[in-house]
């Protein structure tokens, strides 16, 4: 009862009687809608709230990173910053780092390898950035179609009972249509929310992969910084002895 009245104060009264005096597909194409919607909201606010915490620690993280002296004193603290994107693609390049003995001698024999790491762990944050994303999607396309279906089949139930009534007037049929047109409304309110959000979550996405491919350049960087300078030099002349 108060679920009723609170969708009566929400929505408005009139449309909650539409929705009551609807047929038996009716109301299965609206629960399904309903369904749609609850999980596309579910993944938006879910989104929403992953992205802007990986916003806040990526910053936060960036100027721990500018601050450090060593690569070492990163990966120390690097765990509190984890909602971040970035911390994952410190991870993939730091254990290749550790792997080639940089943290002992700060000579690395392949740089290449710690570049493909990082595009290896950035490609793998963004593809959790991406998880359950496609529903909105999925959403977006489907729910008009199938409130469309909803408003066919009540159309064709109206004029079928008008066909039997012989009452051929417009306010015979108009309840049937404007109950039928209910599933369209009810397509349309849970395909935009969706449609909206999948761009603006897509777009947040590609801004991190653009942030995960310019810390890794930002990271080799910091790597050839903390070479020996003898390691340059063997690295740099051509022919020379290591």
């Amino acid at each position: 009862m108060q679920v009723f009245s609170l969708l009566t104060i929400v929505v408005g009264g009139e449309i909650v009687d539409l929705v009551g005096q609807t047929g038996v597909v009716a109301k299965f194409v609206l629960l399904l809608l309903l369904a749609f919607s609850l999980i596309s909201w579910a993944i938006i606010l879910s989104k929403w709230s992953l992205l802007r915490r990986a916003r806040v620690q990526s910053g936060r993280f960036v100027r721990a990173f500018r601050k450090a002296q060593r690569l070492q004193d990163v990966g120390a603290v690097a765990e509190q910053f984890r909602p971040s994107p970035l911390v994952g693609v410190f991870e993939g390049g730091f254990e290749e780092y550790r792997r080639q003995g940089g943290v002992s001698s700060g000579v690395v024999k392949n740089p290449t390898a710690i570049q493909r790491a990082m595009q290896i762990a950035n490609s793998e944050e963004l593809t959790r950035f991406e998880r359950n994303l496609p529903w909105l999607a999925i959403t977006g396309a489907a729910t008009p179609f199938i409130g469309l279906f909803g408003t066919v089949w009540g159309i064709i139930d109206a004029f079928h009972g008008l066909g039997t009534a012989g009452a051929a007037t417009l306010r015979a049929v108009a309840p049937g249509i404007s109950e039928a047109l209910i599933t369209t409304a009810a397509g349309l309110a849970a395909a935009i929310p969706a449609v909206i959000a999948y761009n603006l979550i897509g777009a947040s996405i590609r801004e991190f992969a653009a942030r995960g491919d310019d810390f890794a350049m930002e990271m080799l960087n910091a790597v050839e910084r903390q070479q020996p300078q003898a390691a340059y030099s063997a690295a740099e002349v051509p022919g020379a002895r290591r």
